[in-house]
């Protein structure tokens, strides 16, 4: 893709502005952004040097690729409504929208028809990676859609992302991505309950995670949550707030397919244990205060 093209974006939080400052280190032309948060984006857009947007749809108008990096179901909802002049929707013909958020997969689905009776292109681009490979161009991309939309944006995500997957029809790749955070937050709270169980027993719990590293107790959340959850230190990448929104997407989904996963029910519970403390602004890391003794549980 021409690096000339004029890229938006439309949430501009940790996530989305790293990945635009990543397309303009390569050269990219940044030509709007937009957030909820006005000041957020003003700050972007000062720092990038493009145009604060009002409104999704003056995204629409100033760009070609718009990448969409919001929270849930219903930041999606509202700004592809079909019924809004205000919504990344208005003026849309010849655009393709490149969608990142983690939401349920009909959201997506939904998204791609309505971009497409606008005569627009969509593709779902789900991330499963996190602000430094944001900002390194090393994130992890499933792609869903129609696979001629797929190459289209390719070379374009190849510029932020060091593995581009494509998944299948719109909706599969939300439904993976789904899965990988069903595991990951499973595989926190266990390795949370591990630890805690260890330090109530007295152990060393430096020689315990090295342990834990060197056997079959291994996984990839240790090597970013261990230490974390040892030390205290929940500084945010990924919060308990966005556990609790994914284990619940994925929990939908069995529900629909009649399947019962009670470990991850467990792990959604004790998520939202944290969030009705007023913890779910934590990272992820932060269940571990529930299950370190001396922490009073939160």
């Amino acid at each position: 893709m021409n690096r000339s093209v004029a890229i938006g974006f439309v949430g501009v939080g940790r996530m989305g502005a790293n990945m635009a400052r990543r397309l303009v280190d390569q050269g990219y032309h940044l030509a709007g952004v937009h957030d909820l948060d006005s000041q957020k984006a003003k700050e972007l857009a000062d720092e990038l040097r493009c145009e604060i947007c009002e409104s999704p749809a003056k995204v629409t108008a100033n760009s070609q690729v718009i990448f969409t990096v919001v929270s849930d179901d219903e930041s999606m909802d509202t700004i592809f409504a079909d019924d809004n002049p205000s919504s990344l929707l208005n003026g849309a013909t010849g655009r393709l929208f490149v969608n990142c958020a983690t939401v349920s997969p009909f959201v997506h689905q939904n998204v791609e028809r309505l971009a497409q009776q606008h005569g627009a292109d969509s593709l779902e681009a789900c991330m499963a990676s996190s602000i430094t490979q944001a900002r390194n161009g090393t994130l992890y991309f499933m792609c869903g859609g129609h696979s001629e939309v797929f190459e289209k944006a390719k070379p374009l995500l190849n510029s932020l992302g060091q593995t581009i997957r494509y998944i299948g029809t719109a909706g599969q790749a939300a439904q993976v991505k789904a899965m990988v955070n069903m595991v990951m937050n499973a595989n926190t709270a266990a390795l949370a309950e591990g630890l805690g169980l260890g330090n109530a027993l007295g152990f060393d719990l430096n020689m315990l995670r090295e342990v834990f590293s060197q056997t079959g107790a291994a996984s990839r959340v240790q090597e970013t949550d261990g230490e974390d959850m040892q030390i205290r230190d929940h500084d945010c990448y990924y919060s308990v707030d966005h556990a609790v929104k994914d284990l619940g997407i994925a929990l939908a989904m069995a529900k629909e397919q009649q399947l019962h996963i009670p470990l991850v029910q467990s792990a959604f519970e004790q998520y939202q244990e944290l969030v009705r403390v007023g913890k779910g602004h934590l990272d992820k890391s932060g269940i571990s205060e529930l299950t370190f003794q001396d922490r009073g549980n939160v």
